[in-house]
């Protein structure tokens, strides 16, 4: 069975394995045994009635750390041990005391003031909790939530304190930062109930870097409108406070934001992929050494505090597995066990978790001081153990979920003892499953023919991340597909929502066991050049830690000569130079011998056969030739422009060899941007590839871009034909030439061009590279070039000659 590069892999045995590949779940390593630890030394720290001292002293205790216990101890699995926090709060009427200012200020009045972080935590308690939210200490508190949002004036969206008398508005100052925001976003999305101002309030304050700053500062404004005090300030954006000094990184306040963006999202709020991609992205990037992330101001450095808060939103996130094992490992280094302490002043306190590292240590001799450190750094460090969710944890699901079980999911399973018989298509998955699909995406009429196609595209991502297809009745995941789809849509700079999700759908271990090791139909050890290689380009374009460790299994398969061999039962036999391309594109920075063995076999006409076992050809195949222009131009990414001569490193050999292989692309044009097929029609696949490999090495591919474009439905579509239906295989493969580039020049790609053939019409830059090529001997990489063109020039013409005198002949004419 032949395998489109492994296009459509493995029936997940294991439930678990279909529940993660569908729900996204991360399945980095955490340590449900060193957090529950950790909480039962929480659980003996808090008074009979559920309490926790206020170190600042005062009547009241300390509420707020009380609900970081309680959502510590759900989500190691001891919630009951938490119980009498809630008793106190709701059963005994004490929540209004920590969300208002009742008994702060006991004086008429001051009850109607409303602290709204305050208020947000406690509804995210009572949900945690299991208690009904709509009713705690005679409060609705997801109506309270609501309602502490503002809806006009310079504070819109912001999930405020204000005092429900007018009276007394003058006398509340509005001090709610972003953990109050965050959590507002948490509690109303398990609640089902996004409030969209209060969401596009937070990404406010998210910096074009990534992280988001705690503080809601307002700058002065000559701005006018409903968004400016009477003073003339306004709030500022995180980027409009940077260079006044009121946007401040931090940590703490970048995982809380992350785990409220992956909360809205979860209960249906769109256009937040981006923003958690690049969250997710700042927050790998600012990784100690060490493994632990800091806080803000007066916590910068390194803490378990807030490395707990992190680790918690990058693995609810996905894709940061690498980052968040250094951080459980950092937590744990911090920790008191058995086997270490047994013998030191900390015995008496296994399972605590202090500061950071340093201060366990010193702890080891003297013992515990300021508990209340441990209590709140053990808190937070808690969930980045246990790697629940917040919004897991406010819809109930309040502990891990063991080895191999699925996690509770909107997706039905159906249970297989044994794999079923392997699909058509090897490379797919059976998706055994009931997947809620996403909201249609649409596009407006006037939208571009890029815009209607990338619509299109993401609109057969089931799920709003996935592939599928069904064959004989069955339906499965065609992870070569996905692949695909992102590429286009990278291409044509499309849906970056869905990029982002389909990206982290195939990096997920589960994904790249089926998808490029053949689970579970392999029965040994298996690995598969193809979709090794795209998955490492899929997770260069998202910066994901997986790409070096894809990178490095396709190494392996690559032979002293250059060939990438896959192993396995299920191996692709079928050695075709696009699959070769592939390997060669993944490993642009260190090719090896790959980049000879495929000059070695360009035919005599300049193209590339089909198959990478032809030798000494006269000539070849279009579409593998586009494929070959694409992989001799590519060099790793650089913000240098590629020049209009021979690079660096390059062999006249390959100069001439790409040059000649261009060349040979326009042998089949209809002078509208289109290259017809072998029946002599168009060819909408073909033109697109030829479109981007010429792109690629500096040519002009607007016309293909226009005709093509042309050719895209009001649907978003493109026909096989020149009637009919939409057709999504001839959609997908036309997406390079509706955008008019390949995606390997789009934005954010890992790669770049190497070489820029010299237009003096299209690319009138080049014109000055092209007379300093000229103003003395030709360079010999050009004669070559032009060499080929002539053998080529001379082979058509000799075709011409012997056809003619054929048909002369055939009507009788003598020679």
């Amino acid at each position: 069975m032949r395998r489109r590069s492994l296009a459509v892999v493995a029936f997940a045995v294991s439930i678990g394995v279909v529940a993660a590949l569908l729900t996204g779940t991360a399945t980095a390593a955490n340590d449900p045994g060193a957090a529950k630890a950790n909480t039962r030394w929480l659980a003996t720290k808090l008074k009979p009635d559920g309490t926790l001292e206020n170190p600042f002293g005062g009547e009241l205790p300390d509420h707020g750390l009380m609900l970081d216990v309680l959502f510590a101890l759900y989500a190691s699995g001891d919630g009951a041990k938490a119980e009498p926090i809630m008793k106190f709060l709701d059963d005994e009427g004490h929540a209004s005391d920590y969300f208002t200012w009742e008994k702060l200020i006991p004086a008429p009045g001051f009850d109607k003031v409303v602290v709204g972080g305050s208020l947000a935590k406690t509804l995210v308690a009572a949900q945690v909790s299991g208690r009904d939210p709509r009713n705690v200490d005679g409060y609705d508190l997801v109506a309270e939530t609501h309602a502490a949002i503002a809806r006009n004036g310079p504070d819109k969206g912001r999930i405020r304190d204000y005092s429900k008398d007018p009276e007394q508005t003058g006398q509340v100052n509005n001090d709610a930062n972003l953990f109050g925001q965050a959590l507002g976003v948490i509690g109303l999305a398990a609640a089902g109930e996004n409030d969209r101002i209060a969401i596009d309030r937070l990404l406010t304050q998210q910096c074009s870097e990534g992280y988001f700053r705690l503080v809601f500062g307002y700058m002065p404004t000559k701005e006018t409108g409903d968004h400016v005090t009477p003073g003339g300030h306004k709030v500022s954006t995180c980027d409009e406070g940077k260079p006044l000094g009121l946007s401040p990184t931090d940590g703490d306040a970048t995982g809380l934001a992350l785990s409220a963006l992956l909360a809205a999202r979860k209960a249906g709020a769109t256009g937040l992929d981006t923003p958690i991609a690049k969250t997710v992205s700042w927050l790998k990037a600012n990784q100690t050494p060490g493994g632990g992330w800091g806080g803000g101001v007066s916590t910068e450095a390194p803490n378990t505090n807030s490395t707990g808060v992190i680790v918690q939103a990058l693995a609810d996130a996905g894709g940061a597995e690498a980052a968040v094992d250094k951080g459980v490992r950092y937590l744990k280094s911090a920790q008191v066990n058995a086997a270490a302490d047994s013998g030191t002043k900390l015995a008496g306190d296994l399972g605590a978790i202090a500061y950071d590292p340093a201060s366990y240590e010193s702890a080891r001799a003297s013992g515990i001081s300021g508990v209340d450190t441990w209590i709140r750094a053990g808190a937070q460090a808690s969930l980045g153990l246990a790697q629940v969710g917040f919004y897991a944890l406010a819809k109930g699901r309040t502990q891990p979920p063991a080895t191999g079980a699925p996690a509770p999911t909107t997706t039905t399973i159906t249970k297989s003892l044994t794999p079923p018989p392997r699909p058509k298509k090897a490379g797919m998955v059976r998706a055994s499953t009931v997947v809620r699909p996403p909201a249609t995406i649409a596009t407006p009429d006037t939208a571009t023919p890029a815009a209607r196609l990338g619509a299109y595209l993401a609109n057969r991502l089931t799920g709003g991340d996935h592939v599928e297809v069904t064959e004989d009745g069955k339906t499965y995941v065609d992870y070569d597909a996905t692949a695909d789809v992102v590429l286009a849509l990278r291409a044509l700079d499309q849906q970056p929502d869905s990029v982002a999700r389909a990206s982290q759908f195939l990096l997920k271990p589960e994904a790249v066991r089926a998808y490029a090791h053949g689970a579970p139909y392999e029965q040994a050890e298996a690995s598969y050049a193809g979709p090794l290689a795209k998955l490492v380009l899929v997770a260069e374009f998202a910066k994901a830690d997986i790409a070096g460790e894809l990178r490095a299994d396709l190494v392996k398969l690559r032979g002293p000569g250059g060939e990438f061999t896959d192993t396995g039962s299920f191996a692709d036999a079928d050695e075709t130079v696009e699959r070769h391309v592939w390997a060669v594109l993944a490993t642009a920075a260190d090719p090896g011998p790959a980049v000879e063995l495929l000059l070695s076999r360009q035919c005599a006409d300049g193209t590339f056969p089909k198959h990478l076992d032809t030798v000494d050809c006269g000539s070849g195949d279009l579409s593998a030739t586009a494929a070959a222009v694409t992989a001799l131009a590519a060099r790793p990414h650089t913000d240098v422009a590629p020049p209009s001569r021979r690079p660096d490193g390059w062999s006249e050999r390959r100069v001439s060899a790409f040059v000649s292989a261009v060349g040979a692309l326009g042998v089949r044009p209809t002078g509208e941007g289109m290259v017809t097929g072998e029946g002599g029609e168009p060819d909408v696949a073909l033109s697109a590839a030829v479109a981007a490999a010429r792109q690629t090495a500096g040519l002009d591919a607007s016309g293909t871009a226009r005709s093509l474009g042309k050719l895209v439905r009001a649907d978003g579509g493109v026909a096989k034909g020149s009637a009919g239906e939409a057709d999504f295989p001839t959609s997908l493969a036309a997406a390079q030439g509706v955008a008019g580039r390949s995606w390997l020049t789009a934005a954010d790609s890992p790669l770049s061009p190497a070489i820029r053939l010299p237009l003096t019409e299209a690319n009138p830059s080049a014109a000055p590279a092209l007379a300093a090529e000229q103003s003395g001997s030709p360079p010999s990489w050009l004669i070559w070039g032009l060499a080929g063109l002539a053998v080529l020039l001379l082979l058509t013409v000799l075709t011409l000659v012997f056809v003619l005198r054929r048909f002369t002949k055939k009507k009788g004419a003598t020679p």
